[in-house]
């Protein structure tokens, strides 16, 4: 590498080669996480429960991990959510309107032992799903 007293481009050249190496760099610089993020760089999305469905949990766990299918309704995709608390997929329906967000893996990926669920359920018809399985709110009719 030249140090010479007129290096400094071939340097800042050589610097700018070496930071496009970085994955984590091109993949910030080129936006490929927010483009392959069904949420678009959002914190929450609101979307449509399709159907519920079973994750089986990843070893060494053993169980069935209740999920919903939801489909948003900024941009139609579908994901995968993950109903958190104990019977809290029983307060959620086919056609409800919900909230998700982020379930806090690491890098935005899924978190322990739910393999491919990215996303948790916060809400259900704009009531906290927390909140109804603890028992201090009740599930609106709609």
């Amino acid at each position: 590498m030249g140090k010479g007293k007129f290096a400094a481009r071939k340097q800042m050249r050589d610097a700018k080669a070496r930071r496009w190496r970085d994955p984590t760099y091109a993949r910030r610089q080129l936006g490929l996480d927010v483009k392959s993020d069904p949420l678009e760089g959002a914190p929450q999305a609101r979307g449509i429960v399709l159907e519920k469905v079973g994750v089986e949990a990843k070893q060494p766990n053993s169980a069935i991990r209740k999920c919903v299918r939801v489909q948003l309704i900024k941009n139609g995709r579908q994901v995968t959510a993950f109903a958190a608390g104990d019977g809290a997929i029983n307060f959620i329906d086919e056609h409800d309107e919900v909230e998700i967000e982020g379930i806090g893996g690491r890098l935005g990926r899924s978190m322990g032992d739910i393999p491919g669920v990215r996303f948790v359920v916060t809400k259900v018809n704009n009531v906290s799903l927390n909140e109804m399985v603890i028992g201090r709110k009740e599930k609106p009719r709609r």
